[in-house]
């Protein structure tokens, strides 16, 4: 990789307000570039550093999906299990069939607090509910457990935020401890994830980006489009050196059984085809093959006002890319330069 030609672009995208954030690529344990850029804070001019704690959005799910498959290791859950029945949620519009499987496999079929694959924008949520009284799990329920479902559980494939909702509390009721505690004790520590957290955007943290979107020539934070603490679902803080290492202890077995660990890595369901391969999801993570059937990478984004983020590994060559940033729309243009790097395409 020409970490001088990555360097020069990702200083050219810095300087035209295009990129804010972190980026680090490493191969097999050994950091080839790690690098900040732009404003952790543009009120105060404060830099980003490569110890800036970033807003990693749905990177969460695979904290999220990690856990659940802990918890069914213990054997105090099944992938089996039932969450209308187990969570006591009789009556509501998600269908009565959905096992934690389902849940974080994409295959549900429950109705989303914003169906994305159906152009709803995420940060529009928060137009119709006040934003700051979701704060535990269980909050995020009168978002979505009316809405209608789009197929029955198993029958299809569809993106969908609040199922991982659904898997933390059944986490929480199966092991009595609250969602974040059970990620920050079984993953952040177990990891050596030091500087990873769930930071409420009211409360002074060290670090913490502040996360903001050029709108009609001013820049907007998002604190009103979000909920204030991140959910099973997504807003969980990290840095790019801390997202590595979780990707590499998952990897290695240091955070599931060699079942389970399998299990994590494995692609369960097609989700689409396109012309240049298809997508399959797993739990929590995604799995892009091309026309050939080969696998290319798996991956976790993220994305939603004011932050976007991906985590992503090539098998081939045992590299990690991992971006964060500050923006909604800064990862995405890098991600695709590094890729063609890393794929020898440019």
């Amino acid at each position: 990789m020409d970490t001088g030609r990555l360097q020069s672009y990702l200083e050219d995208r810095a300087a035209r307000d295009l990129f804010s954030g972190a980026v680090r690529v490493s191969r097999e344990g050994t950091t080839l570039f790690e690098r900040a850029y732009g404003l952790a804070s543009r009120a105060w001019g404060v830099p980003n550093s490569i110890d800036t704690r970033f807003d990693t959005a749905s990177i969460t799910k695979l904290f999220t999906a990690v856990v659940a498959l802990q918890v069914v290791e213990e054997g105090a859950l099944s992938l089996d299990t039932k969450a209308v029945g187990y969570l006591g949620l009789e009556g509501t519009a998600i269908h009565p069939d959905a096992e934690l499987r389902h849940l974080i496999t994409h295959t549900s079929g429950i109705g989303d607090d914003a169906d994305e694959e159906a152009g709803e924008d995420y940060s529009e949520v928060w137009r119709h509910h006040t934003s700051y009284l979701v704060r535990e799990v269980e909050d995020m329920l009168p978002l979505f457990i009316d809405r209608p479902g789009n197929f029955a559980p198993g029958q299809g494939c569809r993106y969908c935020n609040v199922a991982f909702d659904l898997a933390g509390l059944m986490v929480e009721k199966a092991t009595g401890d609250s969602y974040r505690q059970r990620v920050q004790t079984r993953i952040f520590e177990r990891a050596g994830m030091t500087e990873s957290g769930f930071f409420s955007m009211d409360v002074v943290e060290p670090r913490v980006a502040e996360g903001a979107d050029l709108v009609e020539g001013k820049w907007i934070r998002n604190i009103y489009s979000y909920m204030p603490i991140g959910t099973p679902s997504g807003g969980a803080h990290s840095t790019v050196a801390d997202l590595d290492r979780f990707l590499t202890a998952a990897r290695d077995g240091e955070l599931l059984g060699t079942e389970m660990t399998t299990l994590f890595l494995t692609p369960q369901v097609k989700h689409s085809e396109g012309s240049g391969g298809t997508l399959h999801m797993g739990y929590g993570l995604e799995f892009t093959f091309d026309t050939a059937g080969s696998l290319l990478f798996y991956e976790k984004e993220g994305i939603n006002a004011g932050t976007s983020a991906v985590l992503r590994h090539y098998p081939s060559t045992g590299t990690t890319l991992t971006l964060l940033s500050n923006m909604e729309d800064g990862v995405w243009e890098p991600r695709s330069m590094i890729d063609s790097m890393l794929r020898g395409t440019s």
